[in-house]
């Protein structure tokens, strides 16, 4: 009895408990939103209207109609409502109103209007009237005016606007840029400066002081101008004005009586007094037209004209001919004989520019070739040669001292480049106190500071450096050249070496290299023609004194136990002036 009590205990208890699960399961169903949905119905809340969708918003042109359709009501369409178009409206068009037309309104004409013409009127011209100019107004300039009024930037000073076809602006004093495609300079060009190599700078001109009184003797206010000097007139060079320390041209503030004393710069080639180029041109047609060359005659036309005078007869020999004069020069000539030539008919920035070129190409570099050049030029000079090798390669200069020079001796030749050395002033005030600032840059102090060396050697004027010299040995009771000598070292020491040349006694230095280029076994012709050729327009003259002063023998001797046949005849007229 109890066994069958407890057994349909058990069933009702199992009966309930399935009853529960069974109300579970169908309440769970009916929680989900839509109730009993069937297959195929979005399990979403029914969208007002009828639609499982919501509206779509703003409108749509596929909305559900309230009526359950995926389709547009009853009499819509899924275009525009009646009456509309999706061309403008009745009466427009995309042309012109009517009475319109894509030409001139009635009566006009794309033609100036009825009394006019394309030309300028009656009694006119194309020109400006007669009271007008292109130029600015008299008193006024494009530029911004200059210290002292005047319309056009100061004298000396470079452009700041880069020259057309060269990252460099244009050289102070109007030197030519080489623009075009042809290396050489216009026709009315020089490619030279005035004044017997340099430009035009204002009167005081650092370069052409010199410190040696046993030299150079001192000149007085009335001292005349150098013998053979272009140019040498009031307020150029050789004039009592145009040196520091002599005459009342001297800066304010410049040491007076000889501690600074000037010379001439005396040319061995220089300008003709009745120069015809036509007629040079004939002769040198003459010189290589039909068998056999007469050397002789090419020798006495290209040793006594200038550079500038060349250039003139190149472009009438072609006017004349029609023939290339360097090609037909090449094609007679050969050897050293050549070179000499070929370089002389070369503006001389160019021909620098090339010599530069050739010092860094290949294997190595020619730091001595790179050192005489960059370190001995002025800021004009300079900065005709870079705008000449930017035309001439592409590239600019400073670029290629890079690739080919490195650490201080690379700065050193960069700081050339610049351009930016004071050739003008001179404040013996300040001497004392470089002097010091050089001999703690290096005497004074363990190790050496190259770089302050380098800022000093190439931002002041030459009559400034002599002074600073000249305190220098006050204070250490030695040459500046010997402080060079013991803290400096390897290609930077050349090139400072070369700079206290320069600055000290030019002609001097310039002579030493050309012995230089003779001595010892062989001969260095390249070195020998560029030097004859870079300098026998600026200062020849003084360099032959100095190498007799020197060697106790005269240059042309050298000159004659070191090369022989044509080639010595060219070098020897060069320099015999």
């Amino acid at each position: 009895m109890n066994f069958y009590a407890s057994f349909l205990a058990q069933v009702l208890f199992l009966a309930l408990s399935f009853r529960r699960f069974f109300n579970f399961l169908l309440n769970l169903k009916m929680s989900y939103p839509g109730g009993n949905y069937s297959y195929g119905q979005a399990p979403y809340p029914p969208a007002p209207g009828g639609s499982p969708y919501p509206p779509a918003p703003g409108g749509s042109p596929y909305p559900y109609a309230p009526g359950g359709s995926p389709y547009p009501p009853a009499g819509g369409s899924p275009y525009p409502p009646a009456g509309g178009s999706p061309y403008p409206p009745a009466g427009g068009s995309p042309y012109p109103p009517a009475g319109g037309s894509p030409y001139p309104p009635a009566g006009g004409s794309p033609y100036p209007p009825a009394g006019g013409s394309l030309y300028p009127p009656a009694g006119g011209s194309p020109y400006p009237p007669s009271s007008g100019s292109p130029y600015p107004p008299s008193g006024g300039s494009p530029y911004p005016p200059a210290p002292g009024g005047s319309p056009y930037p100061q004298s000396g000073r470079t452009s700041p606007y880069p020259n057309s076809t060269s990252p460099y602006p244009p050289a102070p004093g109007g030197g030519p840029t080489y623009a075009g495609t042809s290396p050489y300079p216009p026709a009315s060009g020089s490619p030279y400066p005035a004044g017997g190599g340099y430009p035009n700078q204002p009167a005081v001109q650092a370069h052409v002081a010199h410190t040696n009184s046993s030299v150079y003797p001192s000149l007085g206010s009335s001292a005349a101008p150098g013998a053979g000097h272009p140019g040498n007139t009031a307020g150029g060079y050789g004039a009592s004005q145009g040196y520091p320390g002599v005459g009342s041209g001297a800066p304010a503030g410049y040491r007076p009586g000889g501690t600074v004393n000037s010379y001439h710069e005396i040319p061995t080639v220089k300008p003709q007094a009745h120069f015809d180029p036509s007629s040079d041109a004939a002769v040198l047609r003459k010189a290589m037209k039909g068998f056999g060359t007469d050397e002789a005659a090419i020798i006495n036309v290209l040793s006594r004209r200038t550079c500038h005078e060349r250039q003139q007869i190149m472009i009438k020999y072609q006017q004349a001919y029609g023939r290339d004069l360097v090609k037909d020069l090449k094609s007679e000539l050969s050897g050293k004989f050549e070179d000499a030539v070929i370089a002389l008919m070369t503006p001389l920035p160019l021909y620098l520019a090339r010599e530069l070129h050739n010092a860094m190409t290949g294997i190595g570099t020619n730091e001595r070739t790179l050192v005489e050049i960059l370190c001995t030029r002025d800021n004009a000079s300079l900065m005709m040669i870079k705008n000449a090798y930017y035309q001439e390669y592409r590239k600019k200069l400073e670029d290629d001292l890079h690739g080919d020079t490195s650490g201080d001796f690379c700065r050193l030749l960069i700081s050339m480049c610049a351009c930016g050395r004071d050739e003008v002033n001179c404040d013996p005030a300040l001497a004392n106190s470089l002097a010091q600032q050089l001999y703690k840059a290096g005497e004074g102090k363990l190790g050496t500071d190259e770089a302050e060396f380098n800022r000093i050697l190439s931002s002041y004027s030459y009559p400034m450096l002599r002074c600073v010299f000249e305190e220098y040995k006050k204070i250490k009771n030695k040459p500046f050249l010997d402080a060079i000598k013991s803290e400096l070292s390897g290609d930077l020491q050349l090139g400072m070496q070369t700079l206290y040349h320069v600055i000290d006694n030019k002609p001097a230095y310039f002579a030493k290299e050309l012995h230089d280029s003779m001595a010892g076994m062989g001969t260095n012709d390249r070195a020998l023609i560029r030097l004859v050729v870079s300098r026998c327009e600026i200062d020849m003259g003084n360099i032959k004194q100095e190498y007799h002063k020197l060697y106790n023998k005269p240059l042309e001797k050298d000159i004659k136990g070191d090369t022989s046949g044509d080639y010595k005849k060219i070098l020897l007229a060069l320099i015999e002036g």
